[in-house]
């Protein structure tokens, strides 16, 4: 008989990151959460969609590849893909990268409680950006300031889920 006073720890999360086209925002940040996961011995799944179909099936921006690997992050096998409805129920954290983002799964989710729950602006985590829109560097650039937002914020996010969870002994 199993003692009820004990209790279960969950061993994975599920994440999504999402941004506009899934080639530059998202794909840094779920490049970032894998590789923190990974040196920690978290078994957490990690993912990124967009939004717009406008880029799927493409592979992230050369830009968001060249920053991620100056910090050591492959993410050049990345395949863009579209948010869609049924990853309500396959992610425990979907992660909107700006409140833009944010509001199209907010109306997506619908008047459902559960899928609202699930939605949260990554800067939500941040000390040094809190509640700031992660900006969009595919027109205007600045990768290194996008990479500097989405790692400090990553942190707070890890350290804020991170003691509900067991890691590799």
């Amino acid at each position: 008989m199993q003692d009820s006073s004990a209790r279960e720890i969950p061993t994975e999360l599920r994440v999504l990151f999402v941004c506009l086209g899934n080639i530059c925002r998202s794909p840094m940040a779920e490049g970032i959460l894998r590789d923190r996961v990974q040196r920690l011995g978290l078994h957490w799944e990690v993912d990124s969609a967009g939004t717009s179909d406008l880029r799927i099936g493409q592979p992230p921006d050369p830009r968001a590849i060249e920053e991620a690997a100056r910090h050591g992050i492959d993410i050049s096998g990345k395949i863009s893909r579209l948010f869609e409805p049924v990853d309500f129920d396959r992610f425990d954290l979907i992660i909107a990268l700006d409140r833009s983002v944010e509001q199209t799964l907010r109306e997506m989710a619908g008047d459902e409680p559960m899928y609202q729950d699930k939605i949260h602006l990554l800067t939500e985590y941040s000390t040094q950006y809190r509640n700031q829109d992660v900006p969009d560097p595919f027109v205007q650039g600045g990768f290194d300031v996008v990479y500097e937002m989405l790692d400090e914020s990553i942190d707070g996010l890890i350290e804020a889920f991170e003691p509900h969870f067991i890691a590799d002994a």
